[in-house]
């Protein structure tokens, strides 16, 4: 997906922001609580198509990497 697309694209639920997992075949609202699909780079925003995301699993997103 090109990252200025990322940049216009927000959650169809909260409007905020959507970050791109590093496998990049999702995309993550923090605020729902959801990942949306990314099918052969098309973004996939509806509601029906997302999945919950475990509490485990957005930590994993909203952690910031240690500084060296």
């Amino acid at each position: 997906m090109h990252p200025r697309m990322l940049e216009m694209l927000v959650c169809p639920l909260t409007k905020t922001r959507l970050t791109l997992t590093p496998e990049r075949d999702e995309l993550i609202s923090v605020a729902a609580r959801l990942a949306f699909p990314v099918v052969k780079g098309v973004p996939l925003l509806s509601l029906e198509e997302a999945r919950t995301i475990a509490p485990e699993e957005l930590e994993r997103h909203t952690r910031r990497p240690d500084p060296d």
